[in-house]
């Protein structure tokens, strides 16, 4: 009987050990498979001290995010290396004529958008992407402090 009593004591102290351990490791994490698109963040700080910039609001990203045909078009008028310098992830995992290689778009083609970068931010962080939070914040930061004309 004192056989049962301390296994099933051991049981019950290993039990809540366990299920904290698997909640500490919930937390998000980066898998290492998208990485920051250094050409991207280059061009996106160029756009915005050019005045290529669009300061609006948190939560309008849905709204101003080209569609996937304004991306086809985009893609067949420019290609892909112009494609990419739209987007702050780059997943390696996948060819460079694909679409899915291409990450955290912040603009429109035309100019950064300042909820784009947000949402950028938010998701990066979100998934663990802390070089690519960080740079999406350095440009919110630099939409901020840029002089309007």
């Amino acid at each position: 009987m004192k056989a049962v009593v301390s296994k099933l004591i051991c049981v019950a102290l290993i039990g809540p050990i366990v299920c904290f351990t698997a909640i500490s490791d919930a937390r998000p994490q980066s898998d290492g498979t998208v990485e920051l698109n250094e050409i991207a963040s280059t061009f996106a700080m160029e756009l915005i001290k050019q005045g290529d910039v669009i300061a609006d609001g948190k939560g309008a990203w849905t709204e101003h995010r080209p569609s996937a045909g304004q991306e086809n078009e985009f893609i067949r008028a420019y290609g892909f290396a112009s494609y990419a310098k739209w987007h702050l992830g780059i997943d390696r995992r996948f060819s460079e004529t694909s679409k899915r290689r291409y990450k955290f778009p912040y603009g429109d083609f035309k100019n950064v958008h300042r909820c784009g970068l947000l949402a950028a931010k938010a998701r990066a962080r979100q998934y663990g992407y802390m070089n690519i939070k960080d740079a999406a914040a350095e440009l919110v930061h630099a939409v901020k402090t840029t002089p309007k004309e």
